[in-house]
């Protein structure tokens, strides 16, 4: 009696279990999976597969900002750093929500305590190793990361790396369609440019930045070389295998560019870097100065982000 007393009752203790047991392998699904995800992308030079789109992005340099946001993702953001100028006015409001870390770049231990789980810097200086910033510190904390394309361009940059750059960020969040929607409407806007743009020979262009002693210029390789033909111009500079680069004025005068495209941005007015192109003895026979020939566009146009199809269509005009 006993024994089988024992029996009896150790098979009514392991019946709950065996019950529980088969109910949860029975029973229980598998995790859902977000549509398009794991999403694996090679970002200069760096491999990286998301498994879910991030939550928490911190964005640095302007440019990449107004991605974000023409994507509809403020509400990734847990912070923004870095402007060059003012957001376009249909962001503003979107980013008035977002808490900005830092007027320029903010230190790393500032940027841990955003808890981000995503950087997406637009300048390679947004991820320097003596700041403490590189992309593998990040990746040591847990946290991804992405450069803008044209920060590691081994090559010259154009509309297509633009296109790129939406599509890339809009897989990595989950959003390709809303990516496809604006490629769409940049190809439409470039192509009704291109259509009022056929006429005559390019205009001969140099782009003046800053700089006194030299002229800090676009080179070739940046997307601003792009922007300038397709605004039927040709960029006295495309030579110089930099997206931009420091030039002689000896070599401005020698180039005799026929408009000057001043870059709006900073403390120095658009009137001051004119009053200072104008009053230079040494430029007084440069076609654009002696016709006061000038194009106007801010900085933050001519970089590889969602601005520049309509930069195109602005320096068209101007040009």
């Amino acid at each position: 009696m006993s024994r089988a007393l024992r029996v009896l009752t150790a098979a009514a203790l392991l019946a709950p279990l065996a019950a529980c047991g088969s109910s949860g392998s029975g029973d229980a699904k598998p995790a859902a999976k977000t549509p398009g995800f794991p999403y694996t992308v090679t970002n200069c030079g760096v491999k990286t597969t998301y498994e879910a789109p991030p939550k928490r992005a911190v964005t640095m340099n302007q440019h990449v900002t107004e991605v974000m946001l023409e994507l509809g993702l403020k509400d990734r953001m847990a912070g923004t750093a870095y402007l060059d100028d003012k957001v376009l006015p249909k962001y503003e409001k979107a980013y008035k929500s977002v808490p900005v870390l830092a007027k320029e770049y903010p230190s790393y231990e500032k940027l841990l305590a955003a808890n981000p789980d995503f950087v997406y810097g637009g300048y390679a200086s947004a991820f320097l190793a003596g700041d403490g910033r590189s992309r593998s510190a990040l990746a040591k904390s847990g946290i991804k990361s992405r450069l803008n394309v044209e920060g590691c361009a081994k090559r010259a940059i154009t509309m297509d790396d633009v296109y790129r750059e939406v599509r890339e960020v809009g897989a990595t969040f989950g959003v390709r369609e809303r990516a496809e929607k604006w490629v769409s409407g940049a190809k439409r806007e470039l192509a009704a440019t291109a259509e009022k743009s056929k006429s005559g020979k390019p205009v001969s262009v140099f782009v003046y930045d800053s700089g006194d002693k030299t002229a800090f210029t676009a080179g070739g390789r940046g997307i601003g070389n792009d922007i300038i033909e397709r605004a039927g111009g040709r960029n006295v500079f495309a030579d110089v295998d930099k997206s931009f680069s420091d030039a002689s004025w000896e070599k401005v005068v020698e180039r005799r560019p026929e408009v000057i495209l001043i870059l709006d941005y900073g403390a120095t007015t658009v009137a001051q870097k004119k009053k200072r192109l104008l009053d230079d003895p040494a430029l007084a026979d440069v076609p654009a100065v002696k016709n006061e020939r000038f194009a106007v566009l801010r900085l933050s146009d001519v970089v590889t982000g969602v601005r520049a199809p309509e930069a195109v269509r602005k320096l068209a005009g101007q040009l």
